[in-house]
């Protein structure tokens, strides 16, 4: 495009006032709603009852927002394109809800804020005030998929959005602030695993007004050639859009965005017609405008507008302070509100002029709302995976090879619907997971070399080394109506612990609005864990990502830890078939027991918790102690030491029971899975001693069943943060959930059991011992840990 194509007029006089009609309404509807609880249309002067008490709100991003919003509504319109926005500064509601607001989706999915003076009035005084809606975009706002406190996440997000949606434009507005984050840094890397045949598109919209809360932006401050490298450097191409003079920008950010869809429309048109097989340099837009753009320039002899006093509330004072009220008013008369909205304070039609119809309204989108698009994923008969079972523990198999081979055929059979990716940092090999490339390739859009393996440009793969990016375009996927898995090594999903949580907290908020439809769970695989990271130590050896999640509300988390191969099955089946749940699932990777067959573990599944009665010895007059596990590994020392005390102390009634489900443990008043006191009674005892081998940290256990009778008898053995590069068996000895320590708790907490059994401690203790010689000189495990079986 020539100088001269860039100056010449876009928007005819006619678009020009219609686009900015709509850009001074929602600009007075954001000042509005910050500001007003009553006078909405200022038809008396403005005095300090119609103010709001409490002042909260971001002004300062909102005059960008808004223009986005208008802008967008141009090109969709007038293009019929299928669009989403994820509005990166989503502190900026105000921007938000005065677009939903003028377009109608707002008024019609709360018709109490109808489109008219007093629905304005509602939608003012609703606005961060007691019993309205939350200051940042939330579930509660129509067309949102992002949560403003979600910072750093937005173009993640975006992405995820994209992928599997061919017809689909995703604008992110990224804020320079937000761009300053590691999620987001890492997120301009996701244009590079953008497939321009089976995925939709990504508009980035880098906006730069200058500002974080108190101090300026890195990316605004950069000089224009070290922007411009940077972003090209990411692959993309940059279109720039700047200035103070709204009639300008509102010419070039029309050309800009003509442009950018023009831009997409032909690299789609052409990937997808063969014409070209190159890497694309899609499209992006940097919009500079100053912050706070036409609210007050000069607050009590201080500047506002373009500076960092503009982000929030810049006339905090407005109901003791005559003057910030007498400033208040002419900046929202600024905006001649009277040409805007009619008498009964409907939009005008110059106002409306540029927005959609029905669901291409960004409000409206479906594509926001992913439950109303989803489809049930055609998982196959687990039969055709599980492996026979004729005796408890005779034969070993990996895990997560088996669920490999379920994943593999569900790749396969959404190959043609498209609406199931299996994302992770690089581990789905680690993970024992490759079975899935008989099915997909991983995704990849960079050149090949003849040394590469999987990659694919069409693949649903989706391997980066950053959890970020794996979180963000996962989340972005579901929440607009497919499904997925996160396979991550155990200790590193920490890293996602604030993301998981906005994710949490959006589910619990989105299940609350009868008009949100449930998706897809966010279902997470950890293997390669704490128990098995012997050989990359301490660093590697952190399983409290599950304390960490089950922090969170109850009714939206299930953790499980299946004991073995058939249980992982069963348990992946109903986390794949779950809706709006937040699902963790701890497995191993390595070969272990066969335990269960399929049928039993579909059933020990659904109870969540149940009694091995082939692992103990008890009979009718009930257990003298109860031997509990949770985690594949906790599973084998709790029957290694059941299968001692057959040997040692025949006499001693034992129960063994195994948690699968670990919100089982909870009340049944606090989450759906939960045991009633009388059937925790019944599993655990009352005043039996329990011997509890937990996956994790011990003190979780604790938690769960502090209000239980009989927590006083609980005992739990867990990882204690007791690490290094040792054996596998060295593991459980060095934070003592081994089976020899095990049998040595059971000795010393069975009432007279110590006296009678002191020999069989010592035993116990000097096995111990003799382990750690052993390894000290050999390297590796005693002969009769390694070819341990169940004595059964």
């Amino acid at each position: 495009m020539t100088t001269a194509d860039r100056d010449a007029p876009v928007l005819t006089a006619d678009e020009l006032r219609e686009l900015d009609a709509h850009w001074r309404a929602a600009n007075y509807l954001a000042v509005g709603q910050i500001y007003l609880m009553s006078n909405a249309l200022l038809r008396e002067p403005l005095r300090p009852e119609h103010v709001k008490p409490r002042l909260l709100g971001h002004w300062g991003t909102s005059p960008g927002l808004n223009l986005v919003y208008t802008h967008l509504n141009r090109v969709i319109k007038q293009r019929e394109l299928e669009a989403l926005c994820v509005w990166g500064p989503g502190h900026g509601g105000p921007a938000v809800l005065a677009g939903a607001w003028l377009e109608g989706s707002y008024s019609e999915i709360y018709p109490d804020v109808s489109r008219d003076e007093a629905g304005m009035t509602r939608l003012f005084k609703q606005f961060s005030f007691p019993g309205g809606v939350p200051s940042h975009v939330a579930p509660e706002v129509p067309g949102s998929i992002h949560e403003g406190g979600e910072l750093g996440y937005s173009l993640a997000h975006a992405y995820g959005a994209a992928f599997d949606h061919p017809n689909l434009l995703v604008a992110c507005v990224v804020g320079d602030g937000e761009a300053e984050t590691g999620p987001l840094a890492a997120s301009w890397h996701s244009g590079r695993f953008l497939d321009p045949v089976h995925d939709g598109a990504v508009l980035p919209v880098l906006h730069l007004n200058g500002y974080k809360i108190a101090n300026p932006t890195v990316l605004a401050r950069m000089p224009h050639d070290e922007l411009d490298s940077l972003l090209r450097g990411y692959g993309h191409y940059p279109l720039y859009v700047e200035g103070d003079d709204p009639a300008r920008v509102h010419q070039d950010l029309a050309r800009a965005l003509d442009e950018a869809v023009d831009l997409i429309t032909d690299h789609q048109r052409a990937a997808r017609t063969g014409e070209a097989t190159a890497p694309v340099r899609w499209p992006m837009i940097v919009l500079r405008t100053p912050k706070g753009w036409t609210g007050p320039g000069e607050v009590d002899g201080l500047p506002v507008e373009n500076t960092w006093r503009a982000h929030q509330v810049p006339l905090p004072e407005v109901r003791e302070n005559p003057e910030h009220l007498a400033q208040l008013e002419r900046w929202l008369r600024s905006y001649r509100p009277q040409e805007l909205f009619g008498e009964d304070g409907r939009p005008g039609d110059d106002v409306l002029a540029c927005v959609p119809d029905g669901t291409r309204r960004l409000g409206s989108t479906t594509y926001a709302n992913g439950g109303l698009r989803l489809r049930a994923l055609p998982l196959a008969p687990l039969e055709d995976f599980a492996v026979p079972v004729d005796k408890p523990g005779a034969t070993a198999h990996s895990p997560t090879g088996l669920l490999g081979d379920l994943l593999a055929r569900l790749m396969a059979d959404t190959a043609r619907e498209r609406n199931f990716r299996l994302v992770g940092p690089d581990e789905t090999a680690s993970n024992k997971l490759q079975a899935v490339y008989e099915s997909s390739g991983k995704a990849w859009q960079e050149r090949v070399l003849p040394v590469d393996e999987n990659l694919d440009a069409h693949g649903r793969v989706m391997e980066v080394l950053s959890e970020h990016l794996c979180q963000g375009w996962l989340e972005g996927y579901l929440l607009t109506g497919r499904h997925g898995l996160f396979s991550c090594y155990e200790a590193f999903v920490h890293i996602v612990d604030s993301m998981v949580n906005q994710h949490i907290k959006w589910l619990k908020t989105a299940g609350e609005l009868p008009w949100r439809a449930p998706v897809a769970s966010l279902n997470y695989l950890l293997t390669s864990h704490v128990w098995r990271q012997d050989h990359n130590g301490f660093s590697h050896q952190d399983p409290g990502f599950v304390d960490h999640v089950l922090n969170k509300s109850p009714h939206i988390v299930q953790v499980f830890l299946p004991p073995d191969a058939n249980t992982l099955l069963a348990v992946a089946d109903t986390a794949l078939r779950s809706r709006d749940h937040v699902n963790v699932i701890v497995a191993g990777k390595n070969p272990g027991p066969d335990w269960l067959s399929l049928d039993q573990a579909r059933a020990h599944c659904a109870r969540g918790a149940g009694v091995w009665d082939w692992a103990g010895t008890e009979s009718g007059d009930g257990p003298d102690v109860v031997l509990a596990c949770a985690g594949d590994v906790p599973t084998q020392e709790i029957l290694a030491a059941a299968g001692l005390l057959r040997r040692y102390l025949p006499e001693l009634a034992v129960r063994v029971v195994n948690v699968v489900d670990m919100t089982t443990l909870l009340p049944s008043g606090e989450h759906a899975n939960g045991m009633s006191d009388a059937e925790y009674e019944g599993l655990f005892t009352a005043d039996k001693p329990v011997i509890f081998g937990y996956h994790g940290y011990p003190w979780l256990i604790h938690r769960l069943t502090y209000k239980r009778t009989g927590h006083d008898n609980l005992h739990v053995r867990g990882y204690k943060e007791s690490g290094t590069t040792t054996t596998p068996f060295d593991m459980v000895v060095r934070n003592d959930l081994d089976r020899f320590r095990l049998v040595m708790d059971v000795i010393d907490r069975v009432p007279g059991l110590a006296v009678r059994a002191a020999a069989t401690r010592q035993r116990m203790a000097d096995a111990r011992t003799r382990h750690h010689r052993w390894i000290r000189e050999h390297g590796t495990d005693m002969p009769e840990i390694v070819e341990w079986q169940w004595p059964g």
